[in-house]
């Protein structure tokens, strides 16, 4: 699931480092005919960390190079395919968890990096307990955010009714999309419109596959929060639906926490909002006492977004303490 950070704020929000612009920006050809945008922030001779965005689709933005110090990291972002500034654009076509792992190893090889820490939330932090399960001996070490682990809880819970419960009159809107026959399985049937051969509803129906999960992004949601871009709405409903459908790639329900004894070794951060609706704490929780080398911090008043303040100051007090 997706990431909302917002730009400039005060208060806790200082705790990011400066912006800063990218001293290396890339487009790589990958199998499949896909091209992913890739750049690189702060000391080209750093500790090396790659950033995983959440959706799937969600892309990259300028304020996620700002979790890291610029004198100490060599930073890695990329666009997953389909998204961002990765071409074509919200494409599902050889787009699939394991695409995505490949891609980072590819991306890897390519940067001539030997081992790095991986560092994402929401959808990020389930793709980064994939690679790292796939290729241990790479991962330096894990920051993750928002956990997510592609279960059928979890999807039944955000797409089931129960994060509806308490935000009723935004679920209304979000099932009042389809007919009532069908509101037993809302990602099968956003699906059939998402992919349907009217454009105009797969972009209407983007645009409220979207707008319910940014409603529910952070704690206080305030005034005016609005329904994300057209463009940003297509790629992102789009490709988080293709892979929920199919249940993220998976081999079976649970792969994520079955395979945690590869990792078990490698030191883990994770931070988590404890009034996270779209990513319930129950699953952070769970994650941490499967996994010896992990460290849960739980956020007493935030929501699910990396823009949220306690969860941007405690991500960057987490990346300076493993770059230490």
């Amino acid at each position: 699931m997706k990431e909302n950070l917002g730009q400039g704020g005060t208060g806790p929000r200082s705790a990011l480092y400066p912006p800063i612009e990218p001293f290396r920006q890339q487009l790589l050809d990958m199998p499949g005919g896909h091209r992913v945008y890739v750049e690189q922030c702060g000391r080209p001779d750093g500790e090396p960390v790659v950033v995983l965005h959440g959706g799937p689709g969600g892309g990259c933005s300028p304020g996620m190079r700002r979790f890291f110090d610029p004198k100490r990291y060599r930073a890695v972002l990329f666009d997953q395919r389909g998204c961002g500034r990765s071409s074509p654009h919200a494409s599902v076509e050889n787009n699939t968890t394991w695409d995505l792992v490949a891609d980072i190893e590819r991306i890897r090889v390519d940067l001539g990096i030997e081992r790095w820490t991986v560092f994402g939330g929401s959808w990020g932090a389930c793709l980064a307990l994939l690679y790292a399960q796939a290729h241990p001996e790479r991962v330096e070490a894990l920051a993750l955010r928002g956990v997510f682990t592609m279960t059928r809880a979890e999807l039944d819970w955000f797409y089931g009714g129960g994060a509806g419960r308490f935000w009723p009159a935004q679920w209304r809107v979000f099932e009042g999309m389809v007919p009532e026959a069908e509101r037993g399985d809302l990602i099968g049937a956003y699906h059939r419109r998402l992919f349907g051969e009217d454009a105009e509803a797969q972009g209407r129906f983007a645009r409220a596959w979207a707008g319910w999960e940014s409603a529910l992004a952070v704690l206080d949601p305030g005034e005016g929060r609005g329904y994300p871009s057209s463009s940003y709405s297509l790629a992102f409903a789009r490709l988080e639906n293709h892979y929920f459908i199919n249940g993220g790639f998976l081999e079976e329900d649970g792969q994520v926490m079955r395979d945690m004894g590869r990792i078990a070794h490698i030191p883990g951060r994770i931070v988590q909002g404890r009034y996270d609706m779209i990513c319930p704490p129950h699953t952070a929780l769970a994650l941490h006492e499967a996994w010896p080398g992990s460290r849960l911090e739980m956020v007493a008043t935030a929501g699910h977004a990396l823009s949220e303040p306690g969860i941007s100051a405690a991500l960057v007090a987490v990346m300076d303490e493993l770059g230490r």
